[in-house]
């Protein structure tokens, strides 16, 4: 598809859009947008866009993305009790750190298996289309919220990933609108990772 016709159908798309969806769309970008700042309202915000999709989610029968948004919201809620639970006086604040070796390593292997798992359900059950693409970005999303509410750096590299591969994705079915929001969030991915190496000491780096 040429340049014109692929924003054409991305402004087509946007200036029939429903009011729950777009305010969807904007809680969405307001969550990222207070994570890159880490603010705490950026729970608050995911609540609010997760509550969204659930309901865009039962209207469109879409009931696999309904079940992974439970997740989402169980994990929102975790951080935001994390985020803001009573600490030591010298650690009033979260800083960002880096995720250890280990810990990482049992997180991508965790992931990967249930990226087959649920792929291989997806195949076998369902008429999805891309079973296993789907996973992916759907598992590295409960892997990155994890990091998130955790506080690790590496959260915005996994989110990077999803949102790149979430791009194409969209892209491939023909989802231009949404393609284009992804692009957005790569931006926002990569502004958010520099943002918070920034505040990261020098012992959190070499951690």
């Amino acid at each position: 598809m040429e340049f014109a016709g692929f924003f054409q159908e991305a402004i087509n798309y946007a200036s029939g859009i429903k009011l729950l969806e777009f305010a969807g769309l904007i809680f969405g970008l307001l969550c990222v947008w207070f994570l890159i700042r880490q603010n705490v309202l950026t729970w608050p915000a995911g609540i609010i866009y997760v509550i969204i999709s659930f309901v865009i989610f039962i209207q469109a029968k879409l009931y696999a993305d309904f079940i992974l948004h439970i997740f989402f919201l169980i994990l929102n809620i975790y951080g935001w009790y994390y985020w803001v639970a009573p600490r030591e006086q010298s650690q009033q604040k979260i800083p960002v750190t880096l995720t250890g070796s280990k810990t990482m390593s049992v997180l991508l292997l965790v992931s990967a298996l249930a990226v087959y798992v649920s792929g291989k359900l997806l195949e076998l059950y369902t008429d999805a289309s891309l079973p296993y693409w789907d996973s992916t970005t759907s598992i590295l999303s409960l892997s990155a919220m994890w990091l998130t509410a955790k506080k690790k750096i590496e959260n915005w590299i996994i989110w990077f990933v999803v949102d790149l591969l979430a791009t194409g994705i969209y892209f491939y079915k023909g989802i231009y609108f949404y393609c284009l929001l992804y692009l957005v969030y790569i931006g926002m991915a990569i502004a958010g990772y520099l943002a918070w190496r920034k505040t990261m000491t020098p012992a959190s780096l070499s951690a």
